[in-house]
């Protein structure tokens, strides 16, 4: 065996060291027979002086055990020289195979470890034995003695240079890390922007031991695998570097960056911000940026001028935004993007609709107007809620590029999500997937970005495989207020950009009154996002002239704040000065140039009083051919040939021969095959699939996204199979239908509701040419997703001209499971529902347009063909209204509920009521007494306790699409059964379900009836009596509450 003790220094060569640092590098124990006294003496002879009390005091007490500790810690205490570190831990069994091969062939080994050998077998001391090859940089100079040179060891580095060293590189690091700290952030010069006054003790060179006459040595600064100042091997002065560190980390832009542990992106950073100077701008350049503040100014000072007194949450104080953003949008247009979504609260939104997105002035002047358009369908929105869509032509690349801003509610970073799907849309309808072309963009308030959750919700898109964007440009635009609220009292972290970082994205805090600062770093921001595909924030840090809006009185809790504003020069006033100063512009030039602004914005002025709104300023092209609510659309078929059936069914529960699913799923799947040979006892989950597939193969992408739906909350599914046998291996059935099938996309998402629905919602809206839905784990998870469902599904078209066919998969149903999972709150989406509950509406097939004049649906299918075919009638329509599919659970299993391939086939739709349908009681209309008009599950119930009681003078009648009411149907139904009385029966309390919704509008569909006039037609209601939850927990109640409904029901 290799002597390892060759390797440790002569003076540290006893045997009990010897056997001491072969077990430190082998990693093998100490033998306790040599841990006697006298040994672990000798060790301690050998080390160095605190090390070597350690182990006397523990040989001098005469236990074994603890020698045998003195021995570990004497060959921990005695690690080799830092140079030769590759001898430590399980190196040594390499070392010795290395070393056998030398002895026997000096030839056999690189370079480096003959020199290293031979030096070792010539006694040479630590440190100096191992001589780096030239592609190797040392951490520490090498010594001469290890050259074989005269002057020995003379040319090693001592104890104090070496600490110094390492003060230096330390110095550099605290810059890098904690340099934002002390920036120059705050244009009012009141905050610091981290909310600390104090300067970190790392940042000051008296902490390090040097003093002013340290400034002008020399050290070498090097640090390996390093960009920046850090890079090579030169020497600098350290009252030099220190400049360069404050120039770089202390100005007007904090550069935040070293929580990412990607060392390439930190290198890439590096270079591109640690140099000597920032990149100078050209004259033309410098007017370009005079030109786009100018528009941002002047914009906001001619609104303030005509309508000083209107709310419009403007830009003023943070003007520098504008050419920060177009200067991020030229960058990424230069690096191949071309469509560009945004999203934005209200402030400021204005300005980027007129002076990013390109909307005319005298669009947005027509709106302060508020005069509503002839034909105009829209409820409307306050102006700077509103979106817009534009093709245009990149100024400074020439390049075309669409821009869309998306529409937004008061609802601060709602529309974050939104943004993103409708990004990730855009990215695949467009086969953008290396996510280069389709770039997000994300405006945030300091207070809102630090306090929404909705915020940390989006941010867990960015690197999800089925959500990611390739990165998210944010910028916040920090007025370092929140409405009244004090930045000391609305965060607890010390920047408001802070939860970013658990994405690792680079934050760029700028000041807002350096606006070449400003363009600079959405530059760098831009570069980063194409370069990476990673998230990038932008600290826009300024302030805001005004209160929360143009006619709030921000003295009454920020005087002192304000007086600051009210003495401070406007961004655009500061730069003029600037260029004037360095002989780029004059006077005469800014004074011409804001005239001339001043005067086109008067002729923008006069046109908008006779502008009419282009709807093509609202929709993207593949919206073309696509009706209003003024326009009637066809109602059609959506079935389809069985034959087209038979193979979407057998498709959808296969598999390869060599994938080895769970033995309980692979009789599941067989089953279903089987229901499709015989074309009957269709169950719920083979009916979805029926949809899916046969959408697909009409070459209409589906999307379904949420918790858990790979497999189904409730495992019935099993759209995404797992090999049993090998890791990792799955199996999508629904993607193998045929060679030119449509995308199927189906992906659990993270466990966030408001988020997942709000980025669903956005990829809607980028296609209707696709079936895009979104599932709760159970129904009443949505209700953390209620903003988007508030303002975005429920008023979204109303609002902003926006259609959208989101589907919500909400799964609803009493079984005794408690209040969190029994009720999708049917009577809050169901209140929402615009229908007028006093209106017979025209219904003749022919020109029946009610669902088109309807802001949503809500439907409780309780056949699998049903809910089969109003998933394809979302897709078939020639119109978009969102879908809320109140799901079932217990239903998925249910012997009754089930279909056949008939119920699915050609020249077959969607049925909004299914009748009575029972030969006996149809036969004898006359002699039904009671007419349940009922929906969902308490269907199955109540069937089951009529036939178990054998009555036949009780009818059923199944309400399945139950808004927009279907009142001619339900009219048709009582008219069947002249005798009856009418009820309504719900799962649900009184005071939730949907009985609210309907009791007016079966009496208004009554009131015409020639058999149930008058008091005849006020339904009665039989559920359970009004409650504060929405169900029990308690199984026992649960049953009796059920036995007491069905028996309600069935007793006359």
């Amino acid at each position: 065996m290799l002597n390892l003790c060759r390797f440790v220094p002569k003076r540290h060569a006893t045997s009990s060291v010897c056997r001491a640092t072969t077990a430190l590098i082998t990693g093998t124990p100490l033998a306790t027979s040599s841990s006697s006294p006298s040994s672990a003496l000798r060790v301690a002879a050998a080390l160095s002086p605190a090390a070597a009390l350690t182990v006397q005091r523990r040989a001098l007490s005469g236990s074994a055990s603890s020698v045998a500790a003195a021995a570990a810690a004497a060959a921990a205490a005695a690690p080799p020289h830092p140079s030769e570190a590759f001898l430590n831990g399980t190196n040594g069994n390499y070392v010795e195979e290395m070393y056998h091969a030398w002895k026997s062939d000096p030839a056999s080994v690189h370079q480096s470890w003959h020199a290293f050998f031979r030096n070792v077998d010539r006694g040479v001391a630590p440190g100096a034995a191992f001589i780096p090859p030239p592609s190797i940089m040392p951490i520490f100079p090498v010594s001469a003695a290890a050259m074989g040179g005269a002057a020995g060891a003379a040319g090693a580095p001592s104890e104090a240079e070496i600490a110094d060293h390492i003060k230096v590189v330390s110095l550099v690091r605290a810059f890098q890390v904690n340099g934002h700290r002390i920036a120059n952030l705050d244009p009012l010069g009141i905050f610091d922007a981290d909310l600390d006054d104090s300067i970190p003790p790392e940042l000051e060179l008296k902490n390090y031991g040097f003093t002013e006459a340290d400034l002008n040595r020399e050290f070498r600064v090097t640090s390996v695998m390093q960009k920046g100042f850090l890079a090579g091997d030169r020497p600098v002065k350290l009252g030099a570097l220190v400049e360069r560190l404050q120039r770089t980390y202390c100005q007007n832009i904090g550069f935040e960056y070293m929580h990412i542990q990607d060392r390439e992106q930190c290198n890439w950073l590096r270079e591109r911000i640690e140099t000597d100077a920032r990149p100078k701008l050209s004259h033309e350049e410098k007017i370009r940026i005079f030109s786009r503040l100018l528009g941002a100014d002047g914009f906001e000072a001619f609104l303030n001028k005509k309508w000083k007194h209107e709310k419009r949450f403007g830009l003023e104080g943070c003007e520098s935004l504008i050419p920060g953003m177009k200067a991020a949008i030229d960058t990424a247009s230069n690096q191949g993007v071309d469509f560009v979504v945004i999203g934005m609260p209200h402030r400021g939104r204005l300005s980027v609709l007129n002076n990013v997105v390109g909307k005319k002035q005298e669009a947005i002047f027509s709106e302060f107007s508020q005069v509503k358009a002839a034909g105009d369908e829209s409820a409307g929105d306050v102006k700077y809620h509103l979106g817009m869509s534009y093709d245009t032509v990149n100024e400074a690349t020439g390049r075309p590029i669409h821009l869309s801003l998306v529409a937004n509610p008061s609802h601060l970073e709602a529309v974050n999500p939104v943004v993103q799907g409708k990004a990730r849309a855009e990215q695949f309808y467009r086969k953008d997937t290396e996510r280069k072309a389709v770039m997000p963009v994300l405006l945030h308030g300091d207070a809102a970005f630090a306090g929404q959750g909705v915020v940390f919700e989006t941010l867990g898109f960015s690197d999800l495989p089925h959500y990611t964007t390739g990165g998210t440009l944010h910028i916040v635009v920090n007025n370092q207020i929140g409405f009244t609220t004090d930045p000391r009292f609305a965060r607890s972290s010390p920047y408001c950009t802070d939860v970013a970082k658990v994405v690792q994205a680079p934050i760029f805090h700028v000041n807002a009154d350096d606006v070449e600062a400003v363009v600079y770093v959405c530059q760098l921001a831009a570069e980063w996002r194409q370069q990476f595909g990673k998230d990038v924030v932008i600290d826009l840090v300024g302030y805001r002239r005004h209160g929360h809006n143009e006619v709030d009185q921000p003295n009454f809790t920020q005087p002192l704040m304000y007086q600051r504003i009210d003495a401070h020069p406007r961004v655009f006033s500061l730069y003029a000065k600037q260029l004037i100063s360095e002989g780029v512009v004059s006077q005469e030039f800014v004074d011409q140039a804001v005239g001339k602004y001043m005067e086109e914005a008067e002729a923008a002025f006069d046109r908008s009083k006779d502008f009419k709104m282009d709807k093509k300023d609202w929709l993207e092209s593949y919206w073309k051919g696509f009706k209003s609510s003024e326009q009637l659309a066809k109602i059609q078929n959506t079935g389809v040939d069985v034959a087209a059936l038979q193979h979407v069914g057998r498709v959808s529960a296969s598999y390869p021969s060599d994938f080895t699913p769970h033995p309980q799923l692979a009789k599941i799947l067989a089953t279903r095959i089987e229901t499709i040979e015989k074309g009957k006892d269709i169950d719920w989950a083979t009916g979805e699939a029926l949809a899916f597939g046969t959408l697909l193969a009409d070459k209409f992408h589906v999307r379904l996204s949420g918790q858990d739906v790979e497999r189904g909350t409730f495992s019935q599914r099993h759209h995404v199979l797992h090999d049993q046998r090998v890791d990792g291996r799955t199996h999508t059935p629904l993607m193998h239908l045929s060679a030119d099938q449509a995308p199927y996309t189906v992906t659990n998402s993270h466990l966030s509701e408001y988020g997942v629905m709000g980025f669903e919602l956005g990829y809607s809206m980028a296609n209707p040419n696709s079936l895009v839905l979104w599932e709760a784990q159970f129904g009443d998870f949505a209700n953390t997703a209620q903003v988007i469902i508030d303002q975005f599904i429920s008023a979204g078209e109303s609002k902003w001209l926006r259609q959208s066919g989101l589907v919500l998969l909400l799964p609803h149903g009493y079984e005794g499971n408690g209040a969190e999972h029994s009720s999708a709150r049917l009577e809050r989406f169901l209140q929402m529902v615009d229908d007028d509950a006093d209106v017979f509406p025209n219904m003749r097939h022919e020109e029946r347009n009610q669902i088109q004049r309807t802001n949503m649906q809500v439907v409780n299918c309780s056949t699998p063909a049903n809910y089969y075919h109003v998933l394809r009638r979302q897709v078939y329509r020639e119109f978009r209204k969102p879908l809320v599919v109140v799901t079932p659970k217990y239903l998925l299993r249910h012997p009754l509920a089930r279909s056949t391939l008939a119920d699915m086939a050609k020249d077959t739709r969607f049925r909004r009521v299914i009748p009575e349908e029972t030969p006996a009681i149809t036969s004898q209309p006359q002699d039904v007494k009671r007419l349940i008009f009922c929906s969902g599950k308490v269907y199955y119930d109540i069937f089951e306790g009529r036939e178990k009681a054998g009555l036949k003078n009780v009818a059923l009648c199944r309400v399945e699409q139950i808004a927009p009411f279907p009142f001619d149907l339900v009219q048709r139904q009582a008219e069947c059964f002249p005798n009856a009385e009418i009820v309504w029966a719900q799962e649900e309390p009184k005071n939730m379900g949907a009985w609210s919704y309907v009791q007016p509008r079966i009496e208004t569909a009554l009131k015409q009836s020639k058999t149930h006039p008058g008091d005849r037609a006020r339904p009665k209601f039989i559920g359970r009596r009004p409650s504060a939850a929405t169900a029990t927990g308690k199984k026992k109640t649960h049953l009796a509450e059920e036995a007491e409904l069905v028996k309600s029901a069935l007793t006359l």
